[in-house]
């Protein structure tokens, strides 16, 4: 009676402390969403979203030229990072091996854990110096070089989730092995691979520093891919350390908008996984 009373008693106190740790950590997830939205939502207009930035120590304006460069960030990213991500996955996930396979996987790891700003200095050092000038090109290598190694990871673990047998039946079939994995395995994990590009945007859309060295800002339109291009992260840093209070309103603002899309990303990654289990 008295080893069950012990056992009782440290099950109730390691499930009051479990239950602590989610409560503190939900309570700093919510504190951060709420400070976000009291001092950044408030600031939220119209002239936001379709105004550019007012000139310096005037008040008003908006982010247009931010928020349609991160777009265009993100196109340049998802176009590089995301074909080698998903291909480098098929591959490992559907062309067996030890040596090769295991250099990618490790080498992939360690381009996951480098730094962004050393990526962002590799960008500079690679297309800035040698055109002499910043660029959405730019900016877009470096992110989609940030991309790679979860796109890769994510794709690989995803197909390897499809059943033997459905490779087994096309193959009965006549397939050849691409025709297999085109037309029988890639569908089967579509919605997987699809969630994890959702996370990988998620994971570059607040990218700083790669920015700064690549894509640098613009207050004004940028034409084209190949000239400065604003980002709602390098404007979130350069409103913030300004000494005009216009300033850090906008930012705030700013940083309200940049969660809400990440926090998109997330939930459309979320949908999907839970619309693919559904179907399972």
């Amino acid at each position: 009676m008295a080893r069950l009373a012990l056992r009782k008693s440290v099950n109730a106190v390691m499930f009051s402390l479990t239950f602590l740790c989610t409560v503190a950590c939900l309570g700093v997830l919510f504190f951060i969403l709420g400070y976000l939205f009291w001092n950044g939502g408030r600031d939220l207009n119209w002239n936001f979203f379709t105004k550019l930035p007012a000139p310096v120590g005037e008040s008003g304006g908006g982010m247009a030229n931010a928020i349609v460069g991160s777009g265009k960030l993100l196109l340049i990213a998802s176009a590089i990072g995301l074909p080698i991500g998903i291909l480098g996955g098929i591959y490992l996930a559907e062309y067996r091996g030890k040596t090769f396979p295991f250099i990618v996987r490790y080498a992939t790891d360690l381009l996951n854990g480098v730094p962004s700003i050393i990526i962002g200095i590799f960008a500079y050092t690679l297309i800035v110096l040698k055109v002499k000038h910043f660029s959405a090109w730019a900016g877009g290598f470096a992110l989609g070089i940030m991309m790679i190694p979860i796109a890769l990871r994510s794709t690989e673990e995803f197909l390897r989730q499809v059943p033997s047998s459905l490779r087994e039946a096309s193959l009965a079939l006549g397939a050849t092995q691409w025709q297999m994995i085109l037309t029988a395995v890639v569908p089967a994990a579509l919605r997987g691979i699809v969630a994890g590009i959702m996370l990988d945007l998620a994971r570059v859309a607040g990218e700083t520093a790669p920015l700064l060295f690549t894509s640098f800002g613009n207050r004004f339109w940028s034409e084209g891919f190949d000239k400065p291009t604003a980002s709602l992260p390098v404007m979130i840093f350069t409103y913030a350390i300004g000494p005009y209070e216009d300033w850090h309103r906008q930012a705030w603002a700013a940083a309200f908008v940049l969660l809400a899309m990440v926090f998109f990303f997330n939930l459309a990654a979320r949908g999907v996984m839970s619309w693919r289990r559904a179907q399972t």
